[in-house]
């Protein structure tokens, strides 16, 4: 049995141990709180740093990155910056905000094209009310034309029945652009008379040279006439338009392998490569055309030819320079989009160039003379009737005792085209000749006609010496 100091003995130095066991545990688990302290401590630096680059990525998305991207929808030239981290990039927090201005550029395009879709719609339904009145305009100056005699004022209504036209071209050209049809539908023509009917609507047509090589009777199909009226016209007005006024523009019609070339060639100023590359995506109509795209205020010319080229199989190529140093633009028209017409029976506008190509053999030229056809007598012993050395039938006078005709040898081979100042002065003499035989028949006798020395003497004369006349209004064929 143990005595009581020995156990108060063992109990203090039990008591002893457990209390320096249990302060060796508590100096431990301080020491182990206090790292766990410097930890967080670190940890919430760090994640402060993160929050805070994190902010800063954003606010550079929302302020740099956002509007480059969208700017670059409608201008793929300008640069949309990167991450402000460029360790961001590739980390999921990179490939976010990436998918971030993707889609946004997405959207943004998407939104141009509806709106732009809209506001083509609402451009349409102008125009066609537009092209309505001045239609109807131009067919009231026509009938104007018709009505009066008065050489100037004849000479102002064909000024002005020009201008209408152009202001037509106009109206055609924002309508085709904006998705409508070209308007108009036309039979089978002469590719000539297209090119001219294209050159007649501009305000400088007196500029253009056109050189004919094309076979006679070389023709566009019907669905075909208008498109390359519309494309040759608005090619051409980018040769006046770009070039001085004291120079021409030259104009080649040509056959290819594939059907037939209108190269036009002028002497401006010519393209930069960048202007070059936009001009022939234009003319190419491969990409997306927008209305707002095309500048302020819109130049519509090229993007209405990318419009036709797509719809009607045709092909444009600006990409060369002209012998002259300005630019080159080329029209190819395919076979498919090409026929022939008789000459004989619908022979080309009077005022369309004649071709140099000359006839070969197994096509010969077609004859027009009429001194052959049945029911008309022949023409006397050593009298000739003139050849006909354009490809027109050549007017015969009515009474063999009139005054004898041109030999073809003084007779020159292509007559001058006339202005439309000359043409409308001679639709007024022909008018003012005209009503002064109506003041002649108003003065006539009882019997009809009037007292002349012959009838006094009890001779009369009978036979008519009025001589036909020709007239060639050379505007009203170039239309």
């Amino acid at each position: 049995m143990m005595e009581l100091p020995d156990l108060v003995a063992g109990g203090l130095a039990a008591g002893t141990l457990s209390a320096l066991a249990l302060g060796g545990g508590l100096l431990r688990l301080r020491r182990q709180q206090a790292r766990q302290r410097a930890e967080i401590a670190t940890l919430r630096t760090q994640l402060e740093g993160s929050v805070r680059a994190f902010t800063a990525e954003v606010e550079h998305l929302a302020d740099r990155r956002v509007p480059a991207a969208a700017r670059q929808v409608a201008h793929p030239h300008v640069a949309e910056p990167g991450p402000l981290q460029p360790l961001t990039t590739g980390t999921p927090l990179g490939i976010a905000l990436e998918n971030v201005v993707l889609a946004l550029q997405s959207e943004v395009a998407a939104q141009r094209t509806r709106v732009d879709a809209a506001a083509q719609a609402g451009m349409r339904g102008a125009t066609r009310e537009i092209q309505a009145a001045l239609y109807r305009l131009q067919d009231a100056l026509r009938g104007l034309q018709q009505r009066y005699d008065d050489p100037e004022l004849a000479q102002t209504l064909f000024r002005l029945d020009h201008e209408n036209e152009q202001s037509l071209r106009r109206a055609q050209v924002t309508a085709v652009v904006c998705g409508a049809w070209v308007g108009l539908a036309r039979e089978e023509s002469h590719l000539v008379d297209a090119v001219t009917g294209g050159q007649a609507r501009l305000a400088g047509y007196h500029r253009v040279q056109v050189h004919n090589h094309l076979e006679t009777g070389t023709a566009l199909v019907s669905h075909a006439v208008e498109p390359v009226a519309i494309i040759v016209a608005e090619l051409l007005d980018n040769a006046l338009r770009h070039s001085a006024p004291d120079t021409d523009v030259v104009v080649s019609l040509e056959h290819v392998h594939h059907g037939v070339c209108v190269t036009i060639d002028d002497a401006g100023l010519g393209m930069t490569r960048d202007e070059r590359d936009r001009a022939q995506r234009l003319v190419a109509g491969d990409d997306l055309i927008l209305l707002t795209d095309l500048g302020d205020p819109p130049r519509m010319g090229l993007a209405a030819i990318g419009r036709l080229t797509r719809q009607f199989d045709l092909g444009v190529d600006v990409s060369s320079a002209s012998p002259y140093g300005g630019v080159r633009a080329v029209l190819r028209v395919d076979s498919h989009l090409l026929s022939r017409l008789d000459p004989a029976d619908r022979p080309p506008a009077a005022s369309a160039p004649r071709t140099t190509r000359k006839a070969t053999a197994d096509r010969p030229a077609p004859s027009h003379a009429y001194g052959t056809e049945s029911g008309v007598p022949e023409a006397a012993p050593g009298h000739h009737e003139p050849s006909d050395t354009d490809g027109l039938p050549q007017r015969r006078r009515r009474t063999p005792a009139a005054a004898p005709e041109e030999s073809p040898a003084q007779r020159p081979a292509h007559s001058p085209a006339r202005r439309p100042e000359e043409a409308a002065a001679a639709l007024g003499a022909l008018q003012s000749g005209t009503a002064a035989a109506r003041a002649a028949a108003e003065n006539a006798g009882p019997d009809g006609h009037r007292d002349t020395p012959a009838d006094r003497t009890g001779e009369t004369d009978h036979t008519d010496h009025t001589d036909d006349i020709d007239i060639d209004i050379e505007g009203e064929a170039a239309r």
